[in-house]
């Protein structure tokens, strides 16, 4: 199994962390390894869902958007073909 050291880890978190674990009846390795889990998780669940959302919205503002008039009645075959004519 991969061994994790951290340097300059505030001493704060790690009591935050150390009586989190004594609670879970957990060493600190262990609750560690946990709250990294649930935290990359959570965080990949929202970047999901996020961007689910977002491509929704783009989606929904395609659909919903309003064409001039001009871009309906714009040929573009015969711009191009008119553009080969000139050069």
């Amino acid at each position: 199994m991969p061994l994790l050291q951290v340097r300059d880890f505030p001493k704060e978190i790690y009591e935050m962390l150390k009586i989190k674990a004594e609670q879970e009846r957990r060493t600190i390795a262990q609750q560690t390894v946990v709250l990294l889990k649930n935290g990359l998780e959570e965080k990949e669940s929202e970047e999901i869902r996020t961007n689910k959302e977002r491509r929704r919205k783009i989606l929904e503002r395609i659909n919903n958007r309003e064409v001039p008039q001009a871009a309906r009645d714009f040929d573009v075959v015969k711009a191009v073909r008119e553009d080969r004519e000139r050069r």
